[in-house]
């Protein structure tokens, strides 16, 4: 039992990496909170459903999902927060607080305001290995967020882009000095971060069978939780603890049986974590 509830707590902490790591690398350059990241995260997911809908292919629907919150993430660093960022950090705040509302009322207008069914079928099976199961959306998780954090690493240490975006996360006007484009440096930055976010929805959606207009409620501030406990703008701390999150859920809920919502776990690990480290599990003091 122990080893299905590992199985389960590092699937569901592989889709809490891949919404929270788009969080974590905009504050590390923007220094900014980009609540309406888990807007994007929804774009994905019906972008997803709507594609599988019209063209009944998951891997196909999955990409067109990932390129939809991918551009959304482009509109919004370049027409919303690229005007602010000479104001106090506190305006981009509220205007990505805004803009995550709009997008809830938007997705119910056009969706409607009841849950739709994303009935995929990827044709990877089941694996089972005496009482031992992960099921074929747990394998899909699995895979998809190997893959992508694979890509991210390689990005982020063998290209000049990666250099770029870490050199600008330490010091952006310095970089610049030494004829880095900044600005494309952050666009690039967004659509990596809104494109996982993307791949999030789509697999969340394929997980619980169902896509809602308000599905990015709770990681809208569980994703925060995980960034400042990962360490504010820190990619390794930040897929930590989505792992320690995704366990401590799954085990407190489903093995120990704590009388919490399930959705409070996050936030207590960040409480019993900040009160030792201030700075996050791998952040800096």
């Amino acid at each position: 039992m122990l080893i299905q509830q590992l199985a389960n707590g590092i699937a569901i902490g592989s889709v809490y990496a891949l919404i929270s790591l788009g969080l974590t690398m905009v504050y590390g350059i923007l220094r900014i909170l980009h609540v309406a990241h888990a807007g994007i995260y929804a774009l994905g997911a019906y972008v997803g459903w709507f594609s599988f809908r019209l063209i009944g292919d998951f891997w196909l629907s999955l990409l067109i999902g990932m390129a939809g919150s991918a551009l959304a993430g482009y509109f919004v660093q370049r027409y919303l927060y690229s005007p602010l960022l000479h104001l106090p950090r506190i305006a981009p705040l509220i205007v990505s607080i805004g803009l995550f509302i709009a997008m809830e009322e938007t997705f119910r207008i056009i969706a409607g305001p009841h849950t739709l069914t994303y009935n995929a079928r990827v044709g990877l099976g089941d694996l089972s290995i005496g009482n031992f199961q992960l099921t074929e959306t747990q394998i899909l998780i699995l895979f998809i967020t190997g893959l992508i954090l694979v890509i991210l690493w390689a990005i982020l240490t063998r290209t000049r882009t990666g250099l770029a975006m870490r050199a600008c996360a330490m010091d952006a006007e310095t970089t610049s000095s030494f004829g880095v484009n900044v600005n494309a440096i952050i666009a690039i930055n967004f659509l990596l971060g809104s494109a996982m976010a993307g791949a999030a929805g789509v697999l969340i959606g394929v997980y619980d069978n169902q896509v809602w207009p308000t599905m990015g409620s709770i990681p809208a501030y569980k994703s925060l939780a995980i960034v400042v406990l990962g360490g504010l703008g820190n990619i390794p701390g930040t897929v930590l603890a989505s792992l320690v999150v995704g366990l401590a859920e799954t085990f407190f809920i489903g093995v120990v049986a704590i009388p919490f919502p399930r959705d409070a776990v996050a936030f207590i690990a960040m409480i019993l974590v900040l009160m030792f480290r201030p700075y996050g599990l791998l952040g800096k003091a």
